[in-house]
């Protein structure tokens, strides 16, 4: 019979573990996990890793006549949680840097978080909240990466440079999120986990002080997170479906 301690240490290797060999339940694959192209441990094997001793250390912490039990129960638990989003994360990072290469876009991995910066020479023209025409095809290929990987929260920022009065950027900011919103909503990604905000001259990236710098910061940035309280890769926990119904499209001839 394992003793407390044994089981402790059961529940630290099933901590280390199940962030490398847990089936990933979004690629359709039983073996192997998405790859860190830095090379050392991937972001689903620090997730599901940190998650399970996390697990372990609660469950520890909650069942105080049994530690060992406890400890090995929440490692199992909070591992695949973890690790279920940091699956998820991996693969949708995958594929965006995929449709996003060659079109100015630059794709950010941020802990659990994704990052798209969009830059200001492909976005608007200057004082326009109107979509250029550049802009469409990185578009069109986000939305394409929204439908299919839909369990994500969408946060839409617009950022200008810090020319002009401070309200005027507010306002035009606001208005260049709103935008991107309406037509990524218009390809049929679903707006139920989607905000816009308006930031303007605020958190620049380069400096204001010189052409290259103003046009680094008029940007949108859309921000990919998890749904609070989403149970990824748990039991009954929905995997990325492909939504392909949406009606009355005003932007089709872009597709």
């Amino acid at each position: 019979m394992f003793t407390s301690r044994r089981l402790l240490v059961v529940a630290t290797v099933v901590a280390l573990l199940s962030g490398c060999a847990t089936p990933n339940p979004y690629d359709g694959s039983s073996q192997g996990q998405a790859s860190n192209e830095s090379g050392g441990m991937s972001k689903t094997a620090k997730y599901g890793g940190l998650g399970a001793l996390a697990g372990a250390l609660a469950g520890a912490a909650i069942d105080h006549n049994n530690r060992g039990k406890g400890a090995l129960i929440g490692a199992v638990v909070a591992g695949a949680g973890a690790a279920g989003y940091g699956y998820y994360a991996d693969q949708q990072e995958k594929k965006l840097r995929e449709s996003m290469a060659n079109t100015g876009v630059e794709v950010q991995r941020q802990g659990d978080q994704i990052k798209l910066i969009m830059p200001g020479n492909i976005t608007f023209a200057t004082n326009s909240d109107a979509i250029s025409s550049s802009f469409y095809q990185p578009l069109n290929n986000l939305a394409n990466s929204l439908k299919q990987f839909n369990q994500n929260t969408i946060q839409i920022v617009g950022y200008t440079d810090s020319t002009g009065s401070r309200q005027l950027n507010m306002d035009l900011s606001q208005r260049r999120a709103q935008s991107v919103a309406n037509y990524l909503t218009s390809q049929g990604v679903s707006s139920a986990n989607l905000s816009v905000r308006g930031a303007g001259p605020d958190n620049p990236i380069a400096s204001n002080a010189d052409v290259n710098g103003r046009a680094q910061n008029r940007r949108v940035e859309v921000n990919l997170g998890p749904i609070p309280g989403q149970q990824y890769g748990q039991p009954g926990a929905q995997a990325p479906q492909q939504n392909n119904q949406f009606q009355g499209n005003p932007y089709s001839q872009y597709q």
